[in-house]
């Protein structure tokens, strides 16, 4: 996001800060760092950049913390502007969880025109981030053989600027995120080292609820745990032949790495989902996924399925779109995908669906 875009709203956030001020008793106006903090007299107030922190957080919050997210259910970080409201909220906030990783790049506006002061946690050092590059690098070299380019003189910018059709164009977003795959959530064994992060520096920060924060995250990551390993199971049964992945952005690098799913590419080449790829990028990806015999194209549920169709049509595989792929964002109410666990749940099941193949059961910790 244009960091103008911030400013631009920071009238109105002051506005709106005044208004509340004027109507809430008197702790709500009161800087993030005062005494409610760690003293046990009032719940920490924590926002949460993601919808999939969102739910990490609750969680290991509980009722010790009063919890915002900035991002709505099935919106996208890498598009979002926040607003006056969201400012005024992060200007009271005693915590502000990021998911980092070069993930929000309107944070830093975010901070400035709500004037935020408070601790910042940053989920993504609970991962092995070298790790994560390796990872980035090989989806990256999956999408250079995809246009028959040399993988080891790949670009791993992870984006596609050079179009001149987006060069003049100031909404346009220059997300390059470097040879980092920012969606880490995607592991499952990325996401227990997140949650680890955020349970330890609530507790740091509250001390008065840190048996809390430390026992519902243990409690949570033996759920994460049990997921992991069942969908290992799953994936594992299906030959290597079949386990081929499209999608509609390089969002599941990390999700495809853990369980041996090959990445043959994606309709836009970038880790965004917000970009436009060009006709001889549409009609490459469609003679690869017919060249490898891939059985279907999956599209995330923050982008619009159109461009998928086109390319099933030329290549004769099919769209899952009537099961979207939960990655960038968790479900809205009534999507079955609602949390974490649900969405990452609906997502094998999806795949596997596509693949002609069939779950088992779920084990008693996640039933």
């Amino acid at each position: 996001m244009k960091h103008s875009k911030v400013m631009s709203v920071l009238a109105l956030a002051g506005a709106a800060a005044l208004a509340l001020s004027g109507c809430t008793g008197s702790g709500a106006g009161g800087s993030s760092q005062d005494a409610s903090r760690g003293t046990g007299d009032s719940p920490l107030r924590v926002v949460v950049s993601t919808t999939q922190l969102a739910d990490f957080t609750g969680i290991i919050g509980g009722e010790d913390i009063e919890l915002r997210g900035l991002l709505a259910p099935g919106s996208s970080a890498h598009h979002f502007d926040p607003t006056a409201a969201d400012l005024v909220a992060l200007s009271h906030a005693d915590v502000l969880i990021i998911n980092g990783a070069g993930l929000e790049e309107f944070i830093d506006g975010a901070i400035q025109a709500s004037g935020f002061n408070g601790k910042i946690i940053d989920a993504s050092t609970g991962v092995d981030l070298d790790l994560a590059r390796e990872i980035t690098h090989e989806s990256q070299d999956a999408i250079a053989h995809q246009e028959g380019e040399n993988p080891d003189a790949a670009d791993h910018s992870g984006a596609d600027h050079s179009s001149a059709d987006h060069a003049d164009d100031e909404d346009d977003h220059d997300h390059d995120h470097g040879d980092l795959n920012p969606h880490l959530w995607t592991s499952i064994r990325f996401a227990e080292g997140m949650v680890s992060v955020i349970a330890a520096e609530l507790a740091q920060i509250d001390p008065a609820h840190a048996d809390g924060y430390t026992s519902r995250a243990a409690d949570y990551r033996v759920k994460l745990d049990a997921l992991d390993q069942w969908a290992s199971a799953q994936f594992a049964r299906v030959p290597q032949s079949t386990r081929l992945f499209v999608s509609g952005h390089d969002s599941l690098g990390y999700f495809l790495h853990d369980y041996d799913i090959e990445f043959v590419g994606s309709i836009l080449k970038s880790f965004e989902d917000n970009a436009e790829p060009s006709a001889a990028e549409i009609e490459s990806l469609a003679a690869e996924i017919k060249r490898r015999g891939v059985k279907a194209i999956f599209v995330e549920s923050s982008m619009n399925p159109a461009l998928a169709r086109t390319i099933a049509r030329e290549s004769g595989a099919t769209v899952a779109d009537a099961d979207s792929i939960y990655a960038d964002s968790l479900g809205v109410e009534g999507s079955g995908a609602e949390t974490y666990l649900t969405a990452t749940i609906h997502n094998v099941n999806a795949i596997l669906d596509a693949w002609g193949a069939q779950a088992d059961p779920l084990p008693k910790e996640l039933a």
